[in-house]
């Protein structure tokens, strides 16, 4: 039958909509992967142990199994125990989890690597030990754990099309959706890769320009 692209146009607005549901979803994921992130790495480093082995197993657990499977758990799972988690909430939860214990790996490690001399020094300045983690230590980790941030943001950007199959709406359900009126999924699936590829590359300048004012405030 060979490639006919005239049909995309015609579902420009099935792809739009995907677009949309897609950039909402990685943005609501991604705040919360970034502060699950911060809180996992400040219990990991500091909170007494009874309270830091449920949260040392909770990130092996979410390292150690594939995301599908998480957001299967989320949508599916906790309907049987009478919770039910719509959609789309379930996807930001599930995406938002899953890179929130790698984001807690990243921000850990950036917390170790600040002198212990600023410690000091915020405690010599009458800060306690909360304030001199939330306005000394953890911003300068922040800084300097920026790109491998950025990289996970990118991932999350990535694997936000599996919750397609939960049915949210966002670019590869709505490809999915045109492939069924039209029998073409070369066609689509081609289209949403050029979509998904344009949203990477407005990521990827958003996180330059991150780390262009992050370099100059040092």
């Amino acid at each position: 039958m060979g490639l006919d692209f005239t049909v995309v146009p015609d579902y420009a607005s099935f792809l739009g909509i995907g677009v949309l549901w897609t950039t909402v979803l990685t943005i609501a994921s991604a705040v919360l992967a970034f502060f699950t992130g911060i809180a996992f790495a400040l219990i990991v480093l500091y909170a007494p142990r009874p309270v830091t082995y449920p949260v040392r197993f909770f990130v092996w657990l979410f390292m150690g199994t594939p995301l599908l499977l998480q957001l299967y758990l989320i949508y599916f799972g906790l309907s049987q125990i009478g919770i039910f988690v719509p959609a789309l909430v379930a996807g930001i939860i599930g995406l938002g989890l899953h890179f929130g214990v790698y984001n807690a790996d990243v921000i850990r490690a950036g917390i170790a690597a600040v002198d212990p001399g600023q410690h000091e020094a915020a405690r010599s300045l009458g800060l306690g030990r909360l304030q001199s983690l939330r306005y000394i230590v953890v911003p300068q980790a922040i800084r300097n754990v920026t790109p491998p941030l950025g990289n996970n943001l990118i991932a999350l950007l990535k694997e936000s099309a599996l919750v397609s199959v939960l049915g949210v709406a966002e670019l590869v359900h709505a490809a999915q959706l045109a492939i069924s009126e039209t029998y073409r999924p070369f066609e689509f699936y081609i289209a949403a890769a050029l979509l998904y590829y344009a949203l990477n590359l407005v990521l990827e300048y958003g996180l330059q320009l991150v780390e262009r004012k992050v370099e100059a405030a040092r």
